[in-house]
């Protein structure tokens, strides 16, 4: 994997949810859009942090209700970043795609 860029194998384009978003409305999201996870921007649209499935289940499994939470209250990674501009998130079906091996092909 030596020599690959985060441009290689990121996402785009990004959606993203505003910090005071609930994160349920959130989670609904990632579901329609097939997201693993959402950047997170502040009321200046700088991004602060990333929120993922496994940040909403843990809370979830914690006894919180996702519709109590925002965000902000969630969100625990780094997304992509440009000069201060979000160009991409890498997901771990990114990271995992590039370790595909020719002798595996989708069957029809």
């Amino acid at each position: 994997m030596g020599g690959l860029m985060a441009r290689e194998v990121m996402t785009r384009p990004v959606v993203s949810a505003l910090s005071n978003a609930s994160a349920r409305d959130i989670a609904l999201q990632m579901l329609s859009g097939a997201y693993s996870g959402m950047p997170v921007t502040d009321g200046n649209g700088e991004v602060i942090g990333v929120i993922s499935e496994l940040d909403l289940l843990g809370q979830v499994c914690g006894g919180t209700e996702p519709v109590r939470l925002t965000a902000a209250d969630v969100m625990s990674r780094d997304p992509v970043t440009e000069k201060g501009h979000l160009v991409g998130i890498i997901a771990c079906s990114d990271i995992l795609r590039t370790y595909r091996e020719p002798e595996f092909a989708i069957c029809r």
